[in-house]
């Protein structure tokens, strides 16, 4: 006999006995002798929500039975519900669990793999600012930018390589040929993937000729520690600070700059620049900046404020491969949110304008191919387009000298000289003024001679009166690891004296000294 209301049957799996409690005990307490008794309820018939619908997977309690309630303090068991297809009761206790039969639902069973491979770790990713990450693991990176690239965010820069403007400081191309002093004249192509039989070498080629290089027995760690003990306490060891950074590549200063900061917890940028004063800190400081940023800076520096540095602009854009350009063009998008394109516009104007945006574009033809018809065909054009008129058509001499290939505009300028019996440049000369005059003669002389432009370079920030020290800083720091040695022959022959001995005279002190280490 029961009292009182006894909930719902409850379903039992045979052989199963449920122990005797007293009436209103919580499940699992034994009955006084007499006492009236109520069924247990039985064990929950299915399994918990987790196992639901995947097959193969066995209960929360890997084969143990589940409790009938998540709540076993209830004194009523809860309702079951109808079995459903593919949902069966868990096994009976000490028994071994049995996989599923296959259900019979109209959707496809649920993926238990992931269908898309796992997001790689944040430590197997380049996370620095740094256009060159693999530099050192590229042979051909190294020629670019003097192999002293370590700028910033996009990884293996230098793995779609362009070529170079006139033999410039960006060899390469699709099976273009190199030089390297340092190893020797063997040549490369560095496109293909697959071994394949190298063309012979291309005379346009440039001949790398750097004043700083790698340093053989490099040690990063040591190099911070000498640094720390230079600066550390009262006065500053100068001559300390140059033989470690002026004897070590702009990558190798990068990593030096890394084991300071981890051994001591300091940027030693901000140390360098509290210990040191004058030209000499901004020599250093240049140093310290990988390249394409520090071009970035400097063409930025030179459009910023009132007025324009036309001979920055010239110097860099007149000079540069496509893909130094657009290695620069990143990192000034970078460091100040808005395009070298824009502010070209922004702060120059007339042909000047239209000619730094061209060559802003990078589309310069790269390729060795010289057509000798269509080079006189040029050559008549800038004829008609200059001395032939009254007024002088600035596009044609854009659009020739900005996109035509280095042997072709060789051809080309030897065409019109046959042609006129003059140079391209006394044509230049005549029909140009201003900017736009030093801009086309700047892509001449470079394309005549490029360790001579520089070398003028070099002269005109130290002649007469004071120096551009700027100028001065900026073509030995950006030429000293790329063709400081060929530079410093034509300077020689140009003008009679070395250029050790005209910086002597013009500089002292230990920005002298820093200058001197690095050129020679």
């Amino acid at each position: 006999m029961s009292y009182g209301y006894q909930g719902p049957p409850v379903i039992q799996f045979p052989g199963h006995v449920p122990p005797p409690r007293s009436f209103g005990a919580p499940p699992g307490t034994p009955s006084a002798p007499g006492a009236a008794s109520a069924p247990a309820p039985a064990a929950m018939p299915y399994p918990q929500s987790g196992n639901i619908g995947f097959a193969n997977n066995p209960p929360v309690s890997f084969g143990m039975p589940q409790p009938y309630s998540p709540y076993p303090s209830t004194p009523y068991p809860m309702q079951p519900s109808h079995p459903t297809p593919g949902h069966y009761p868990p096994p009976a206790p000490g028994a071994l669990p049995q996989p599923m039969p296959q259900s019979n639902s109209p959707y496809p069973p649920q993926q238990t793999q992931q269908p898309y491979p796992s997001q790689p770790s944040m430590y197997q990713q380049q996370q620095s600012y740094d256009l060159y990450p693999n530099i050192q693991h590229v042979p051909e990176a190294k020629e670019c930018f003097g192999a002293s690239s370590s700028y910033t965010s996009i990884s293996n820069a230098f793995s779609n390589n362009s070529g170079s403007f006139q033999g410039g400081s960006c060899p390469g191309g699709q099976g273009a040929q190199y030089y390297s002093p340092q190893r020797g004249s063997s040549p490369y192509q560095h496109t293909a993937p697959a071994p394949a039989p190298a063309p012979q070498k291309n005379r346009f080629a440039p001949k790398l000729s750097p004043t700083v290089v790698p340093y053989a027995n490099f040690d990063a760690r040591a190099d911070a520690e000498v640094l720390r003990k230079a600066m550390k306490g009262f006065g500053t060891d100068e001559k300390a600070i140059i033989n470690v950074l002026a004897n070590r590549t702009n990558l190798q200063r990068q990593d030096i700059a890394v084991q300071f900061k981890t051994l001591y917890g300091k940027d030693l940028i901000k140390d360098l620049k509290s210990e040191l004063s004058g030209n000499f800190e901004k020599l250093i400081l240049a140093m310290m900046m990988p390249l394409p940023q520090f071009y970035a800076k400097e063409l930025h520096n030179a459009m910023a404020g009132i007025g324009t540095d036309e001979c920055v602009l010239i110097e860099v854009l007149c000079t540069m491969s496509n893909h130094e350009i657009r290695v620069i063009k990143q990192a000034y998008e970078a460091m100040y949110g808005r395009t070298l394109e824009e502010d070209l516009q922004g702060d120059t104007s007339g042909s000047f304008k239209r000619l730094m945006v061209s060559l802003c574009c990078a589309n310069r033809d790269e390729s060795f191919d010289v057509d000798p018809a269509a080079a006189i065909e040029d050559a008549k054009e800038l004829l008609r387009a200059g001395e032939l008129r009254f007024g002088t058509d600035e596009s044609t001499f854009n659009a020739i000298l900005v996109q035509r290939n280095v042997p072709q505009l060789r051809q080309i300028f030897q065409e019109y000289e046959n042609i006129t019996g003059h140079s391209i440049e006394t044509a230049i000369e005549n029909e140009f003024s201003g900017d736009i005059k030093k801009g086309l003669l700047a892509i001449v002389k470079c394309v005549k001679n490029r360790a001579a432009f520089f070398a003028e370079q070099l002269y005109k920030s130290m002649k007469g009166l004071g120096t551009d020290d700027d100028r001065l800083i900026r073509l030995v720091v950006t030429h000293c690891e790329v063709d400081m040695d060929e530079i410093k022959q034509v300077f020689r022959d140009q003008y009679n004296e070395s250029l050790e001995d005209f910086i002597s005279g013009d500089c002292s002190g230990h920005y002298k000294k820093c200058l001197l280490a690095l050129v020679s």
